[in-house]
């Protein structure tokens, strides 16, 4: 039977927390736009249902980093769930940050790949993060190939897939040359299937909000919460983007269509 009721989410990414509270990355600080980003989705009058987080917690791998974060992000008001970004790893993310409930689809430590279930909405978190030295591309290892086979059926409820990486181009030189997934033609080739079903694939990475459809599948990237790049044509190398401010994403799951709404945060 298919859903009759909504599910809200709010979508954030790139949060890059340092090892300390004055840490600064393109010019900016992260802690306080993070602090400010968790008080502006409290004050949302829409209550999510959930919270997800699409990778680059941290700049670093840094316990104290992932301390802060945890500080910080346990004030939300529902449940948070996370992806590995390029920065991140795995095992940090088990270790220091609480998650809702899930089913892990992963055996391996260092792969944090997992579903959950919402009102009958099925959400799956894919793990994309390669080797060091391809960075930051990411990577479709076996494993990930097989588990979006699996989930990317014709038939099942509604599905929704995160991501921290982009896997289609986004007509920008340098994102092309440096941000996209290895295997990412064949990961799309895997979730055709899924097409009537399939409300979205949400990532983070870019530091710019946009939205690409192709054969019927909605790829949906989200700003980072404290600092973005440009994306045109002419772009060759990376530049931050002084001007466009921290946001986040709040999505509708409706039964019958997707609604993203941006929301941009006051820069403390």
């Amino acid at each position: 039977m298919s859903p009759t009721e909504p599910v809200y989410f709010v979508h954030i990414s790139d949060t890059h927390f340092g090892p300390t509270r004055v840490y600064e990355r393109h010019g900016f600080r992260p802690f306080p736009c993070a602090e400010a980003l968790v008080a502006a989705i409290n004050k949302l009058p829409q209550r999510p249902n959930f919270v997800v987080h699409t990778g680059d917690v941290a700049t670093d791998p840094d316990p104290a980093a992932y301390r802060l974060a945890r500080e910080v992000l346990g004030r939300l008001e529902a449940p948070v769930y996370y992806v590995t970004g390029n920065h991140d790893t795995a095992v940090s993310l088990k270790k220091y940050l609480p998650m809702g409930p899930k089913q892990d689809l992963s055996d391996d430590p260092n792969v944090l790949s997992y579903a959950f279930a919402v009102k009958g909405y099925r959400f799956v978190v894919l793990d994309m993060r390669g080797p060091d030295e391809i960075d930051p591309h990411g990577l479709l290892s076996p494993e990930q190939l097989t588990v979006a086979r699996q989930e990317a059926r014709p038939e099942g409820p509604p599905l929704t897939i995160f991501m921290h990486y982009p896997i289609q181009p986004l007509n920008s030189p340098w994102m092309d040359r440096n941000m996209l997934v290895v295997g990412g033609p064949e990961l799309h080739r895997a979730l055709l299937p899924a097409r009537e079903r399939l409300r979205g694939v949400f990532y983070g990475h870019v530091h710019r909000s946009m939205q690409t459809m192709r054969d019927g599948i909605l790829y949906v990237a989200v700003p980072s919460t404290f600092a973005q790049f440009t994306a045109w044509p002419q772009d060759e190398v990376v530049v931050p983007d002084t001007a466009y401010p921290p946001a986040f994403n709040f999505v509708h799951l409706l039964p019958q269509q997707t609604i993203v709404h941006q929301h941009v945060i006051g820069r403390p």
